[in-house]
């Protein structure tokens, strides 16, 4: 079984809006409504658990697409960061799937996931532990210490990781078990619990078009994709 956790349950305060950017309204539909689309439609997506406040349960369940209501299993409440949300969401998995399943990691807030991005992370993971998609570095990239230039890094051997990341379940759960109760906390990227633990981690190509909704440039783009 394929499992998506959606992560739904951040602030979103850098868009400037009123309310979480993954629920702003874009042609009468949140954005997290245009991500559960591409899941639901999804032949090898089988379930999907959301990460999300409960003030929020209600709006999303009136509208989730029809498909992905098919395949929806339940909410999981969030974490005080993004790496305990998906841990909570891994608990509440647990208890319905197998340490063999696959779970993808994503944002509700990169509705544009395309079916290649996910077929290709599930496909990963028949000979991986995990995968995550990538985009190279297009920038010089330098590391400092706040003032100063310290050294260089070749930028051909840097990438930028993306959502959704894919593991398998019962080594990706452990990875993040084995973090409690407060190394967790100090995790920035989903793949990084599994990068510790030694896991084979495979990458992907990324896509351009995959982006994260965070600034109100981002929303605009968003808003004129869908009239194209």
């Amino acid at each position: 079984m394929n499992i998506a956790l959606i992560l739904a349950g951040g602030t979103g305060t850098r868009l400037g809006s009123d309310i979480p950017k993954q629920y702003v309204s874009v042609k009468g539909k949140m954005i997290i409504t245009h991500c559960l689309y591409a899941f639901g439609i999804h032949s090898q997506i089988d379930a999907i658990q959301i990460v999300a406040h409960e003030q929020w349960h209600g709006g999303i369940c009136r509208q989730i697409p029809e498909k992905a209501g098919k395949k929806f299993r339940g909410f999981s409440e969030p974490g005080m960061n993004r790496q305990r949300s998906i841990y909570h969401g891994l608990q509440d998995i647990m208890r319905y799937a197998r340490k063999s399943d696959v779970v993808i990691v994503h944002d509700a807030a990169r509705p544009l996931v395309s079916a290649d991005m996910l077929s290709a992370c599930v496909e990963a993971c028949k000979e991986h532990d995990g995968v995550v998609p990538v985009l190279p570095m297009k920038d010089t990239v330098y590391l400092g210490d706040g003032g100063k230039i310290t050294s260089l890094l070749d930028r051909s051997q840097v990438y930028a990781g993306q959502a959704p990341e894919a593991f398998l379940l019962g080594k990706y759960f452990e990875a993040n078990r084995c973090l409690m109760p407060d190394r967790i906390d100090r995790i920035n990227g989903s793949t990084e619990p599994a990068v510790m633990a030694g896991l084979d981690i495979a990458m992907i190509p990324g896509d351009e078009g995959n982006f994260k909704i965070t600034t109100q440039m981002d929303l605009s783009r968003f808003k004129i994709l869908l009239d194209t």
